[in-house]
């Protein structure tokens, strides 16, 4: 009888399926159940990015979000209801790796960051083997996309969460060198103020799917509305030295 199985949790990158690692590649083919996060009606942006990596038949588990947008996510509800979902996330991951299967994780980005999977880590490391495999996060595609350079010499990244606070956003704007500015979405206007307010606004870059089918890529002042679906960024370039 075979021993308990291994959690592989795996970056697959931001969109672009040639820019998923050799190991990243590697694993998936070998794992026996292949399970990824989405939301309702919708396949999973990580699962939709190792399709065509995808040359046998394994078991799939998709693991359903029972929300996303629709609460804030400062509500009460939200936290519960996303708590839940992760310890029933964990529990049938765990099911499968005690028949001693192997179980490929994947996630959008690299799985430390800003990533679902760092939820179920949390709840199954020590308890069970697990490997990490790092992938390309979706603001390095964006800042290459938008031939961005994003930091020189001695330059400072911040990366922020657009859900921030107004206040908390420009304190923090206030003393960075270069910005990488995520979780847009409602928060865009918010975002858009408080770099004006710092008097980062006019070399700030929208970039919108990069990597993927129907990427945009425009000055934050070409930008004629408040609107960012999920999977779009605003990055501040350093102005360091370039030698």
């Amino acid at each position: 009888m075979s021993g308990p199985g291994t959690l592989y949790g795996i970056g697959v990158g931001p969109g672009d399926p040639e820019l998923m690692t050799l190991k990243a590649a590697r694993l998936l083919g070998h794992a026996g159940v292949v399970a990824y996060f989405h939301k309702r009606g919708h396949q999973g942006h990580a699962r939709t990015i190792i399709g065509a990596h995808l040359t046998r038949a394994r078991e799939e588990l998709p693991l359903e979000y029972p929300l996303t947008t629709e609460v804030p996510s400062q509500d009460e509800s939200y936290a519960q209801a996303l708590t839940s979902f992760y310890d029933a996330s964990a529990t049938a991951i765990a099911a499968r790796l005690a028949k001693g299967d192997d179980v490929a994780l994947v996630c959008e980005g690299d799985p430390f960051f800003y990533g679902s999977f760092m939820h179920i880590y949390h709840r199954l490391s020590g308890q069970h083997a697990i490997e990490v495999v790092p992938g390309i996060t979706g603001m390095q595609a964006c800042w290459t996309q938008a031939g961005t350079p994003i930091t020189y010499s001695d330059d400072v990244l911040q990366v922020l969460p657009g859900t921030l606070s107004e206040e908390a956003l420009v304190t923090r704007m206030r003393v960075a060198d270069a910005l990488v500015i995520m979780k847009l979405g409602r928060n865009f206007a918010k975002v858009r103020r408080a770099l004006t307010t710092v008097g980062l606004a006019d070399r700030a870059i929208y970039v919108e799917r990069g990597s993927m089918a129907g990427e945009i890529v425009l000055k934050l002042s070409d930008k004629p509305d408040d609107s960012a679906p999920y999977f779009s960024m605003l990055l501040v370039p350093g102005r360091g030295r370039c030698l």
